[in-house]
């Protein structure tokens, strides 16, 4: 059973006195017998004919979903780019909120993953969102919970940010992911509350964090290294960039890495280098749960060379992959990865026109075939 107050937010600009038809609503769904609650924004473009996406942003330990909500400001961005945004409350751990993560929170026995569940269940019956681009991002413990999301509610979550969160041991050595996951990780070299450094009784380093990620979503090991320009001087922090690309799906693992930062939301407290509400969006925005979305090609990809096209269909694929070309004769193929290496070549199957792609891992490929190259996607 759920109950649902609904407040209309009217925004007056200057002396015009324009008002606008964005809706925050204080919403509430009872769960394993507790009655969860939770803010949600819809801006003025939401249209119930086009699906959109959804945005959780859970707030960190001993906080609440109204003080994520104001520092985060991810209803300025929702205005312009169009999506719904979901601030969930934390329940009570020894008179304090939290999110049941494991590490310090191990005493609690609330289901935050289940009524992350039903609660994405239940705003999707009222509303029209695009199941292909739930993400979740969250402040400290609200990171962890983001993590621990690609890992237990995978087939919903299609890309995470943690700003100053981190893994638990319980929820790293258990996490099961079903996709490739985008990861944004944006921490401080000096927090003092989740370190950088991890705790070997309750946090994993970061650089644990973002090595799983890259070995799991089999992104390139070194990372692309840039540092970004430090415009306030006064904040005593600066920013490195760090991206590791080339994963499955074409999906990236990527950190902002702030050296001497604290524990702070860039943008509204600390390092003022960067907005960490509009990098977490640039970051999630890019990917459905299929992967890049730039990186998926129609059901039929061509290459052209010399008005002679070679087609293969369907693109993205899970096993066969079917030719049609309109030289004479094509019976040979070889495939490589990413790093220009062949992995797989071998006949066309002249009967059916097709390869079998069995022996492939999930990833992005090169197919070669009579003198033609084509992104091939596995699946």
């Amino acid at each position: 059973m759920k109950w649902i107050y609904a407040i209309l937010i009217f925004t007056i600009i200057g002396s015009a006195c324009h008002v606008h038809g964005q809706t925050t609503i204080n919403g509430e769904l009872e769960h394993n017998s507790l009655e969860r609650t939770y803010i949600m924004y819809v801006p003025e473009s939401y249209n119930p004919d086009v699906p959109t996406p959804l945005l959780l942003s859970f707030h960190g330990f001993t906080s609440s979903a109204r003080i994520n909500f104001n520092y985060t400001k991810f209803t300025e961005i929702a205005d312009t780019a169009g999506f719904i945004v979901i601030h969930p409350q934390g329940e009570l751990l020894n008179g304090v909120t939290h999110w049941n993560v494991g590490g310090w929170t191990l005493g609690s026995t609330v289901d935050d993953v289940g009524f992350t569940a039903a609660l994405l269940n239940d705003i999707s019956s009222d509303y029209n969102i695009d199941q292909e681009r739930i993400y979740s991002t969250g402040m400290s413990n609200g990171g962890y919970m983001s993590f621990m999301l690609a890992c237990q509610l995978s087939s919903r979550i299609a890309a995470v940010a943690s700003v100053t969160g981190s893994m638990t041991p319980q929820v790293f050595n258990s996490c099961a992911p079903v996709h490739p996951t985008p990861v944004l990780q944006i921490h401080g070299t000096a927090d003092g509350t989740v370190p950088y450094t991890g705790n070997a009784t309750w946090t994993k380093s970061i650089d644990d964090v973002l090595s799983y990620w890259v070995n799991y979503n089999m992104c390139s090991e070194e990372p692309i290294v840039s540092r970004l320009p430090n415009v306030v001087l006064e904040d005593g922090s600066i920013v490195d960039h760090h991206i590791y690309e080339d994963g499955r799906n074409c999906v990236t693992t990527e950190h902002f890495k702030i050296e001497n930062g604290g524990h702070d939301w860039p943008g509204a407290a600390g390092n003022m280098d960067i907005d960490a509400s509009v990098e977490v969006w640039k970051f999630l925005s890019r990917f459905d749960i299929n992967g890049l979305i730039a990186c998926q090609t129609t059901p039929t990809e061509e290459a052209f060379v010399e008005g002679k096209p070679i087609s293969i269909f369907p693109n993205p694929t899970s096993d066969i992959v079917y030719i049609k070309s309109e030289e004479s004769k094509v019976d040979s193929f070889e495939i490589y990865n990413l790093q220009g290496q062949k992995v797989l070549q071998g006949e066309i199957d002249r009967y059916a026109s097709s390869i079998d792609l069995a022996k492939l891992s999930p990833n992005v490929y090169f197919l070669n075939v009579g003198g033609e190259v084509v992104k091939l996607v596995k699946l």
